[in-house]
């Protein structure tokens, strides 16, 4: 194991320049060596001691020579630090942002000063429900996870031109080519793609979106996930990005509304993704172990990976669009939660309730809004991302149906799914279900949404050695005893519910999960990644079988 890991790997590669300097070593929290990136609750920090609420990092570092050039400012970014964080260099106040799963960054050029510079962080973090939380506890326990705190991803360095920086690009891709919207101060610029053999596709724009027609357009797929480069530069600046030809709609087969990938039927064999790792929390030892786990899955003949109410680093996200996984990403909650009013009655009583007039707080609605139009906006040019989650099982939900216009507006390319599991208003894309302790047959959605079993299964298998000893076994229904019996029972669950449901327009469906964690042994991998619980040669039947299924609805539609 590499501490340096994180040092290695470029934590934008949407946005790439040769500027890079990391500042994840030698740091300091309240005054004990800790490793960064990785948040102190996680065994991989090497942090010793009981973690408050008020977290002071600080850390010391010098830039190399030649890093500035004349007339360059120079740009700290962090990945994440949850929850509300205060930055120093050099004893000056340069920053403050609130929320734990979103990057931010500052200008510190005028805090500089030459050689050892000083950096301080404050991270202060209660566990507040008015900030996106996931699925952190302070007493973690069943579904519920430990929690973490301060700084959880990377912290580095850039330096960028005084005027003209590329500072976001939007990429908006069809089956032929794409639109790009550029934000650099104003400035002229060019977007080229290399097309190989010395060609280049090439376009100039200053306000507005531009637009570049692909010849022979070579179209993202499960199979084939090509990715094209593309380059874009002002008078002052170069960034590298990438993009995809692909699109998610859904289009009216047989009575019923099906999703299509690249206009054709596609059906969301996926799984639920918490996104939790044994020895790092809520990041793993190695980046590529984002890139391990999609292929984990796709050898189990899945497609789809449910980001589940957690923002994941950039090199998630880039493993699935190089390797060919599809992501439907959940907005992370913020909120209270309710066992019983907000678990127990939906799953054994009712499904419906009104969301007018809940969610606590105008700040605390005002910062999930925001949160949720951010986390759009940052993740907008990958191309595995296919739909978006806003609400999960009512935690924190209200005022849904104005919540989708105001997201749905922000990306028309994607579906939306308002509800995830039940309390549904009117607006969204899908009928949401999650069915845990029964199977049944689904019904057709409602006119014009599409059907789609977005959690299910859950069955718990222990494998000795490989589980936390120290809290209670979590999972639904008996616990298998055997890989195969666990497999039996994904096998069932197949049969008597997701497999006749197909024909009457099933989209999609989200078993649970990727992966045991802390005490929640339902996963298809153990929480240490070390043993599949399952067989694979019955998993990807079962996956066989589900295309064949949605292939001869299609024809009889």
């Amino acid at each position: 194991m590499t501490h340096n890991s994180w040092d290695r790997y470029y934590p934008r590669p949407q946005l790439r320049r040769d500027s890079f300097f990391p500042l994840n070593q030698g740091w300091t929290l309240n005054g004990r060596p800790i490793r960064v990136p990785w948040p102190p609750q996680a065994p991989l920090s090497g942090w010793k001691g009981e973690v408050g609420e008020v977290l002071r990092y600080a850390t010391v570092f010098t830039l190399p020579r030649g890093f500035v050039p004349q007339g360059y400012r120079v740009l700290l970014h962090f990945g994440a630090v949850d929850q509300v964080a205060e930055v120093w260099v050099n004893g000056k106040s340069v920053a403050r942002h609130e929320g734990g799963y979103l990057p931010f960054s500052t200008d510190i050029t005028n805090a500089l000063r030459p050689g050892e510079n000083h950096l301080d962080v404050k991270a202060v973090d209660t566990l507040s429900h008015d900030y996106p939380y996931g699925k952190q506890h302070k007493r973690p326990h069943g579904m519920w996870y430990t929690s973490v705190s301060g700084i959880w991803q990377g912290v580095w360095l850039e330096a960028v031109p005084q005027r003209g920086a590329v500072s976001a690009l939007r990429i908006t891709p069809d089956l032929t080519g794409i639109d790009v919207e550029v934000e650099a101060d104003g400035e002229e610029f060019s977007v080229s793609v290399p097309l190989g053999e010395g060609r280049f596709l090439t376009a100039r724009g200053v306000e507005g979106p531009v637009r570049l027609n692909v010849p022979e357009p070579r179209l993202w797929t499960l199979d084939d996930p090509y990715l094209y480069t593309l380059v874009v530069t002002t008078p002052a600046d170069r960034v590298e990005s990438y993009f995809a030809l692909r699109t998610m709609t859904t289009k009216e087969i047989g009575g019923h509304t099906r999703l299509c990938l690249n206009g054709e039927p596609v059906f969301l064999h996926g799984v639920l993704d918490q996104g939790y790792f044994e020895d790092g929390l809520f990041l793993p030892w190695n980046p590529e172990e984002y890139g391990k786990d999609v292929m984990r899955m796709k050898e189990l003949g899945f497609n789809t990976l449910r980001k589940h109410v957690k923002v994941e680093p950039e090199a998630f996200y880039y493993a699935c669009d190089r390797l060919g996984m599809l992501v439907m990403q959940d907005m992370v909650n913020s909120g209270g939660y309710d066992y019983v009013r907000d678990t127990v009655i939906p799953t054994f009583l009712s499904k419906k309730r009104s969301d007018l007039g809940r969610g606590g707080s105008e700040s605390r609605k005002a910062f999930f809004e925001r949160h949720c139009l951010d986390t759009v906006a940052r993740l907008y040019n990958h191309p595995c991302i296919v739909g978006w989650t806003i609400f999960n099982e009512g935690w924190g939900q209200y005022d849904s149906d104005r919540i989708y216009r105001l997201l749905k507006g922000s990306d028309r390319s994607r579906f939306f799914i308002s509800a995830s599991g039940w309390f549904a208003q009117t607006q969204s894309d899908a009928q949401s279900e999650h069915i845990y302790f029964s199977s049944r047959v689904l019904e057709g959605a409602q006119p014009g949404k599409f059907l789609f079993l977005s959690e299910c299964g859950g069955f718990s298998r222990r494998v000795e050695g490989h589980v936390d000893k120290g809290r209670k076994n979590y999972g639904y229904g008996e616990r298998a005893r055997s890989e195969g019996e666990l497999t039996g029972r994904i096998q069932a669950l197949y049969d008597d519910m997701v497999l006749p449901s197909i024909p009457n327009g099933l989209c999609g469906c989200i078993y649970t999960q990727l992966s045991d964690v802390e005490g929640e042994t339902n996963g298809l991998y153990t929480y240490d990644r070390q043993v599949r619980k399952v067989s694979a040669g019955a998993m990807n039947d079962i996956a066989r079988r589900v295309a064949e299924a949605l292939a001869q609805a299609v024809e009889n539609g």
